[in-house]
């Protein structure tokens, strides 16, 4: 049964695949997650067998990877305008996330502990033109 669909896309969590999934739906193509319990339950599994998997019916796909193609995979501020780097004025800027700072290591060490999102992240973005990094005010 498995060879009648075809992987279009993987997602660390299912809530970035829901938001696809309702894009395609929107297009007319039927969609079918994978591993998204698994995930939901224990996301720190998520790395482990591959993210949750968007899956389509092989006679969609191309049609599936043309909706895909067409939005847009780099960062967009509240209002959906593109954030733009700071240097170069790229519109490829990449949110980043991660655990430098006291700060950041003890709420994210805490999340662990009691197996929770992590309540306090520091946010970055990353301009895949100049490689500069940088934060938004």
């Amino acid at each position: 049964m498995n060879e009648n669909f075809s992987s279009v896309a993987v997602f660390q969590y299912s809530a970035e695949a829901q938001i696809i999934k309702g894009r395609l739906e929107a297009e007319g193509i039927t969609v079918f997650i994978a591993d998204n319990h698994t995930i939901d339950t224990d996301p720190l599994v998520s790395n482990a067998i591959g993210g949750v998997k968007l899956k389509v019916r092989k006679e969609d796909e191309a049609k599936a990877m043309e909706v895909l193609g067409s939005i847009s995979k780099y960062s967009v501020d509240d209002d959906g305008v593109q954030i733009r780097c700071l240097e170069c004025n790229s519109e490829k800027v990449e949110l980043l996330t991660n655990v430098k700072g006291l700060k950041s290591f003890f709420f994210f060490s805490l999340s662990f502990l009691f197996t929770a999102l992590p309540i306090y992240i520091k946010r970055e973005y990353y301009c895949n033109v100049c490689k500069n990094k940088f934060k938004l005010q």
